[in-house]
């Protein structure tokens, strides 16, 4: 039965939201071919693609804020507080976490940081950007993620099920990636329920968003290795990765590396000690 005393069932409107969210993705899917490479530079189409990407995720959530009687922010992204200390403290601790296991990685003599590709203000130019266009990366794939899908998926089995089958469709997110691999897209999977319990923890996705882009910015543009198979143009360093692919990433770059699970198992256990309130209502 899709339809209880309450009204619909949590499942009717799961499907209900990912029937609309694909009805859009299927739009934006058919738009932008015709955006003319000579208008927009390809890096700048990049962008555009993720920030409709997000209105995918969001439109169809604030639809179904007029079928469920509730404030758009219930569902992960508050307006209050939005970009505040939550958000800083996420990216404080992705950009640390990123750091120390390519330092790590350098000890063992597994990279090197190189030179610098980017001087002047092109560099600042380009860190902004980035920085912009990974915001809006977390924005748009964590409330995918972990916004209206984890708290409606939750009412009906709980929230860590929710959060454990969430988790693998974010790690089937990143299958797709060209060079991804098993190993990297099991480590999806395990950042992505880290970041569930920083959703619990925190009681919104701020945290989560913060930390996303961060480390995402990091590994990109920062320290210039492939994120989740892929190498953005412009980015800070002329940096290497040589030695094993269990243990460099291969293709992937550090996500790949068998070393990300030791950092999500420190994280967990940081964060688990760092912010022992269970703040999540849902």
């Amino acid at each position: 039965m899709l339809v209880g005393p309450a009204g619909p069932r949590s499942g009717a409107r799961l499907l209900l939201y990912g029937a609309m969210a694909w009805t859009l993705y299927l739009v934006l899917h058919t738009l932008i071919p015709y955006i003319e490479p000579h208008i927009v530079s390809t890096i700048r189409l990049s962008l555009i693609v993720e920030l409709g990407l997000f209105g995918v995720a969001w439109v169809p959530a604030l639809v179904m804020t007029r079928i469920e009687a509730r404030p758009l922010g219930a569902y992960g992204l508050p307006r209050r507080g939005a970009f505040g200390k939550p958000f800083w403290m996420g990216a404080l601790w992705g950009i640390g976490a990123i750091t120390m296991m390519l330092l790590g990685m350098r000890v063992a003599g597994l990279f090197d940081f190189g030179s610098p590709a980017l001087h002047g203000v092109r560099l600042l130019k380009l860190a902004v950007f980035w920085g912009v266009f990974f915001v809006v990366v977390g924005l748009y794939e964590e409330f995918l993620t972990r916004g209206y899908t984890q708290l409606t998926l939750a009412k009906g089995v709980g929230f860590w099920p929710a959060a454990v089958l969430l988790s693998i469709g974010f790690a089937v997110l990143h299958a797709d990636n060209p060079g991804e691999t098993a190993v990297g897209v099991v480590a999806a999977g395990c950042i992505g329920l880290f970041l569930c319990l920083t959703l619990r923890r925190t009681g919104n996705l701020w945290f989560a968003v913060g930390f996303h882009a961060a480390w995402d910015w990091g590994e990109s543009y920062l320290y210039s290795v492939p994120d989740s198979g892929g190498m953005v143009p412009g980015h800070l360093l002329k940096s290497h990765l040589h030695g094993p692919s269990w243990l460099t990433g291969g293709s992937v770059g550090p996500e790949g590396s068998v070393l990300v699970f030791v950092v999500v198992a420190l994280l967990w256990v940081a964060f688990d000690r760092t912010y022992p309130e269970v703040k999540y209502q849902g």
